[in-house]
């Protein structure tokens, strides 16, 4: 049984679209640059903040901490709660707890925002640990994973499932020998994307997710 289940929190526990697609246009608009048509935004939904400037926008440098700087000047009080939770992830949470289960986010958010939005949408009371980026860097997957493990007491690698919407889940997990699931709840993830990344299965639903865990 995995006792251990690791959340992502963006396009996995909650729908942050709007708060990140509305910051990241104000980024653009304070910089002077164009803003990127909404399909080269989405795919800043997931990876961490400096990947994605300079993987979509060519960013180098001094532009991906200015990028960096201006996004969180508007996501911070305002972006972060222009979020809603993913249909029935916050009752699931709360039965797996129930069951026993031991739950955590592992998101490469910073930590600041993970806590307070876990707590307006009602995952916090699940979870037992919540782990995110440190203030000054966003941690890649696999540096946020690590430091949830730490908070968990290292379990048995084969207790522990990660749940995410995109390959960096997959890919952060596997250093560490843990099995990794993927859903598709919002549709962030390219097709295919997880299944080739090697996630376990892929769920439509929280109700398919719950299915699964019950059988394992």
């Amino acid at each position: 049984m995995y006792r251990y289940i690791l959340f992502d929190l963006d396009g996995t526990l909650t729908d942050s679209k709007e708060g990140i697609l509305n910051s990241l246009r104000y980024a653009f608009e304070k910089m002077g640059r164009p803003i990127p048509e909404d399909e080269t935004l989405l795919q800043f939904i997931g990876p961490p903040l400096q990947e994605s400037f300079q993987v979509c926008c060519g960013f180098t440098g001094e532009e991906i901490q200015t990028g960096i700087r201006l996004f969180r000047e508007r996501y911070a009080p305002i972006g972060k709660f222009e979020n809603a939770p993913a249909p029935g992830m916050a009752e699931l949470c709360a039965r797996l707890k129930a069951q026993g289960r031991v739950l955590a986010l592992a998101s490469s958010k910073p930590e600041e925002h993970c806590v307070p939005i876990c707590e307006k949408f009602g995952f916090a009371p699940s979870l037992t640990v919540i782990t995110g980026s440190p203030p000054t860097v966003d941690w890649e997957k696999a540096d946020v994973i690590r430091e949830t493990l730490r908070r968990l007491g290292n379990p048995d690698p084969g207790e522990v499932l990660m749940v995410g919407d995109r390959k960096f889940d997959v890919l952060g997990a596997k250093p560490f020998g843990i099995d990794c699931v993927g859903v598709e709840f919002f549709g962030y993830a390219a097709p295919g994307e997880l299944e080739d990344a090697g996630a376990l299965a892929v769920f439509q639903t929280a109700e398919e997710l719950e299915a699964f865990l019950l059988s394992h």
